[in-house]
């Protein structure tokens, strides 16, 4: 029995704002990491990023919602319409509380801060407005949703950085086990303003490249760190009887397998080996009852900083090295950059909208591979593929690892 169905799809990211825009742009190998637009990025020794350019936040979010809230929250928003309408879904009047909203945030709501803490330091504490208080909080996106849609299942908010949308599906598995039949999951950020950035830099992981196809180089040779990103999605999942009494119309895939570790290692350098990175992707194909043998894509976490990408592939070798054909693995994030907590949601949408076209996209630049150890084919342009079952991974700082098993929707094995 298949515990969730992916009913609805909804993407706000540098690729375009919707769902057949993001998928159109990653098809056509279109690069959506351009040079920073709205602040002055050189002062932080950066030039690149991935912003959503095309989104207009008045078209998605009230005005007296605005003033209350972030960027990054505005985009939540946006997302959560979209997938609820992607879905054809509306909260059952008969059970308030039949939906719940478990989001991902990595860093919270900078822009609003940034703005609250200037006036701050500028004019002093009475220029700070009240909305300050929740604007920047964590759970601020999963609160606003729930409010806004009227969603009043048990919800929360994931903070595990760049796995944190992987990680709110897993969350959702546990809601829907103890008896809530839908869950909004999935996360965005919106970490680019220069108080945003400047907490980024100092981690060292930023490219300093000037030209987008120097910068994010996942499992090059010249990889030199990755790009910041914006945006992300949010996805709708259902309980299959549930979806089913509803008359859902559309099913994107399955999810089927969901594992999780901690390198317990440092909270800046990554850990000396890939074991528990390995034990995360082995944990999900247990969870799935999936051989390595019948993986037919990964959707890589992709950091584009060389000792992580070579931990990446070291876990992937362990894992799917003895197989007899190499597992293809790709870093659809090179296109967008890196989207904290929103990546590896947006992730899982590409691998869905992947396995419905039956099209594998590339990795953007990966011009110069590295060398790669037994079971792992890198893939550097686009191909066409059957796809019936899709891992995606997603690392965050600290040493957090998440993997999920996504699987082509099988209706005789649902009903």
């Amino acid at each position: 029995m298949t515990e969730l169905l992916v009913t609805g799809l909804g993407v706000v990211a540098p690729t375009g704002v919707g769902v057949e825009e993001h998928w159109a742009s990653l098809v056509r190998g279109e690069p959506a990491i351009r040079p920073v637009e709205g602040f002055d990025a050189q002062r932080y020794g950066i030039t690149l990023a991935g912003q959503v350019r095309d989104f207009v936040p008045a078209d998605h979010v009230a005005p007296q919602l605005m003033v209350q809230t972030d960027r990054w929250t505005w985009m939540s928003l946006a997302a959560a319409t979209l997938a609820a309408e992607d879905a054809g879904y509306t909260p059952p009047e008969d059970d308030v509380y039949a939906t719940s909203v478990f989001l991902a945030s990595g860093s919270g709501g900078n822009e609003f801060s940034q703005h609250e803490i200037q006036g701050l330091w500028a004019k002093g504490p009475k220029s700070v407005g009240a909305y300050q208080s929740i604007a920047w909080f964590y759970a601020a996106s999963t609160g606003q949703v729930s409010i806004r849609d009227g969603y009043k299942g048990p919800s929360g908010v994931v903070v595990s950085e760049g796995a944190g949308g992987l990680d709110s599906i897993g969350w959702a598995r546990r809601v829907v086990r103890r008896g809530t039949p839908a869950v909004l999951v999935g996360g965005t950020e919106a970490g680019l303003c220069p108080y945003a950035l400047l907490c980024q830099v100092t981690g060292g992981r930023l490219s300093t490249a000037e030209r987008p196809e120097d910068a994010y180089k996942p499992f090059d040779r010249r990889a030199n760190g990755h790009v910041v990103g914006e945006g992300g999605a949010i996805l709708l999942l259902e309980e299959p009887g549930a979806a089913r009494a509803r008359g859902a119309q559309k099913v994107w895939g399955e999810v089927a397998g969901y594992g999780a570790t901690h390198d317990a290692h440092h909270h800046e350098d990554p850990a000396p080996d890939a074991t528990q990175y390995a034990r995360a992707i082995r944990l999900s194909l247990a969870d799935a009852g999936v051989s390595p043998d019948e993986v037919d894509l990964v959707v890589a976490d992709g950091a584009g900083v060389p000792e992580l990408d070579r931990l990446e592939l070291d876990a992937l070798s362990a894992v799917f090295g003895q197989r007899s054909t190499p597992v293809p693995v790709t870093a659809p994030s090179s296109w967008t950059g890196r989207l904290m907590a929103g990546g590896s949601a947006l992730n899982v949408a590409t691998a869905l909208l992947a396995m419905r076209d039956g099209i594998v996209p590339g990795t953007a630049h990966l011009d110069d591979p590295v060398d790669v150890p037994p079971g792992v084919d890198l893939v550097a342009s686009s191909r066409v593929q059957d796809l019936a079952t899709v891992v995606v991974l997603a690392r965050g700082a600290g040493g957090f690892n998440s993997s999920l098993v996504l699987r082509r929707h099988r209706p005789e094995e649902t009903s």
